[in-house]
């Protein structure tokens, strides 16, 4: 039976102040290092290992698979990150405080902004200094690539067709697979894998730090999901 784990980076510092992060490339908190670490040890206890990991290009995802890695001394296995595995991007509302925005656009849009699947918040223009094409990291990218801002459609658009012409080939080959990436390019995935209705994600919101398995049967058909918390 292959499984694969699926972990939301641990919290960071800018979860801790409830503010919309998207690309932002920001820290863990020491909550959210601490989250990371107790992901690892109970992966460890249950005996995972893994011959492949994926992330995001952003530095909470990095070391939050870093430090899971590092308690199950896997640090030497192949490391590959993707911006496609990037949080959703949030546009002109990155940097700002998730309550003072509900407050000024209303809690109703704000929800729709962010929780919706096709709905996009206000998008930045390109000479924003939040603009990402301005990031080196981002800079084998074309303009069409670089978001101004995302819809979880628009997110689910790429990282779908990478789980299927990268990670999924590698399930299909008996490579054990874990990928710590964000809450909605997790969503988008999840959404994709368990048929989810564009109405209902809405309702499926992610926990940082905790692994979530997916269990596949021979055909790769899905036989049962699971977060591992104890």
């Amino acid at each position: 039976m292959k499984k694969i784990v699926l972990i939301r980076h641990g919290e960071s510092v800018w979860n801790k102040e409830n503010i919309f992060t998207g690309w932002t490339d920001v820290k863990l908190s020491s909550k959210g290092i601490n989250e990371a670490k107790k992901a690892g040890k109970i992966l460890k206890k249950h005996n995972f290992d893994f011959d492949y990991a994926y992330t995001s290009y952003l530095k909470r995802a990095i070391h939050t698979l870093w430090e899971v890695l590092y308690k199950l001394d896997l640090l030497w296995i192949k490391i590959k990150k993707t911006w496609k595995l990037n949080e959703r991007h949030y546009g002109s509302l990155q940097g700002y405080n998730k309550e003072k925005t509900s407050k000024i656009y209303g809690e109703k849009k704000v929800f729709l902004w962010r929780r919706s699947y096709k709905i996009s918040p206000p998008k930045i223009k390109k000479n924003d200094k939040r603009y990402p094409g301005k990031e080196k990291k981002y800079s084998n990218l074309t303009s069409h690539e670089i978001p101004l801002g995302e819809s979880l459609l628009d997110t689910f658009n790429r990282v779908i067709p990478y789980w299927k012409n990268e990670i999924f080939k590698k399930i299909k080959n008996n490579k054990s697979i874990i990928i710590v990436a964000h809450g909605n390019s997790l969503r988008a995935l999840i959404k994709y894998l368990d048929k989810i209705s564009d109405d209902k994600i809405c309702d499926i919101n992610i926990p940082t730090g905790i692994p979530l398995i997916y269990e596949f049967k021979k055909n790769f058909k899905i036989k049962k999901k699971y977060y591992l918390n104890i």
